[in-house]
């Protein structure tokens, strides 16, 4: 019998506006992509996706909120470009914040629950 990986803790959590996820784990890797890569399809190639794909979750992010977290200004000469907005890092830093909280409040019984699981 192979012996089963080391154990991780995965918590995902979504917040959601009617049908749409305005934020998850993607959404937020996505988001701070493109603050290091001030591009959309720099932000997805790190992230192994399809441009197509970050643009969906963007368009999705953009209309969940009350102005837009990510603005992009068209390719050209110069190429385009795109920016984290105010409320999109607002969003960001809260979302990460919500996570912390969800796993400290879970913790012990998480280390707990992993006793009981083949190491």
């Amino acid at each position: 019998m192979t012996k089963p990986a080391a154990l991780a803790v995965t918590i995902r959590i979504r917040i959601a506006v009617g049908e749409n996820i305005a934020i998850g784990q993607g959404k937020a890797d996505l988001l701070e992509a493109i603050g290091r890569t001030g591009s959309i399809s720099a932000a997805a190639r790190e992230l192994d996706m399809s441009y197509r794909k970050a643009w969906m979750l963007v368009d999705e992010m953009n209309q969940c909120f009350p102005s837009p977290v990510v603005t992009a200004a068209k390719g050209g000469l110069r190429g385009g470009g795109a920016v984290v907005t105010e409320l999109g890092q607002e969003a960001l830093t809260r979302f990460r914040r919500i996570q912390g909280k969800a796993f400290k409040a879970i913790e012990g019984d998480v280390r707990e629950f992993q006793k009981k699981l083949l190491s």
